[in-house]
C-alpha cells in the first residue's frame, strides 16, 4: 500500500470530511481490528491539534479494556458506567465534556487533561468499545468535533471485522 497523509486545512467541517476520507484510504482492504485501531489512533494523533491522548477502549467481559492509543500510558480497565468512557459505554451516547473537573466521577489518567470527548462504537445496539480523545485545553471540543468524530467512528467500525476481536 502506498498512501501519503497530508496535514488537513480548511473549515472544521471540511477537516472532518477529509479526515474520514484519509481513514478510508489508510485502512482500505484491511479488516484486522488491531491494525485498524492502531492506524486510526495514529491518524487522529497526527491530525488533531491540542490533544494529549487519542485511542480506544474495547468492551471485554463487562468492562472497557485499553486498546491501541497515542499518548501517555493510560488506565488499563474502566468499569462500564464509571468516568467519561464508562458513561459513554453505559448510555450508548457520545460524551462531550468541556471541563473534566466538572464531570462527576471523572477518572484522571493524565492530570493535564482538561476536556474530553468519548464516542461509543456501536454494532447494531451492542457497544464494542469507545473512541476516547483528551485535551489539555479547556472546552477544546464542540458539537462540530462531535459530529466529525462520530462520522470518523462510523467509517472505522465499518472497516473492522468485529467478530475476530480476541
Amino acid at each position: 500500500m502506498s498512501f501519503s497523509i497530508e496535514r488537513i486545512s480548511g473549515t472544521k467541517q471540511d477537516f472532518y470530511l477529509t479526515l474520514a476520507e484519509q481513514l478510508e484510504h489508510l485502512l482500505e482492504g484491511e479488516t484486522d481490528w488491531l491494525a485498524n485501531l492502531a492506524n486510526a489512533s495514529a491518524l487522529l494523533w497526527m491530525q488533531l491539534d491540542d490533544i494529549n491522548w487519542a485511542g480506544f477502549y474495547l468492551l471485554k467481559e463487562g468492562e472497557l479494556v485499553l486498546g491501541p492509543f497515542q499518548g501517555k500510558p493510560a488506565c488499563v480497565r474502566i468499569p462500564v458506567g464509571k468516568g467519561v468512557c464508562g458513561t459513554a459505554a453505559a448510555t450508548k451516547a457520545t460524551q462531550l465534556v468541556r471541563d473534566v473537573h466538572q464531570f462527576p466521577g471523572h477518572i484522571a489518567c493524565d492530570a493535564a487533561s482538561r476536556s474530553e470527548i468519548v464516542v461509543p462504537i456501536l454494532i447494531g445496539n451492542r457497544v464494542v468499545g469507545v473512541l476516547d480523545i483528551d485535551s489539555p485545553i479547556l472546552a477544546r471540543f464542540d458539537e462540530t468535533d462531535q459530529a466529525g468524530l462520530e462520522l470518523f467512528t462510523n467509517k472505522l467500525k465499518a472497516m473492522i471485522d468485529w467478530d475476530r476481536i480476541a
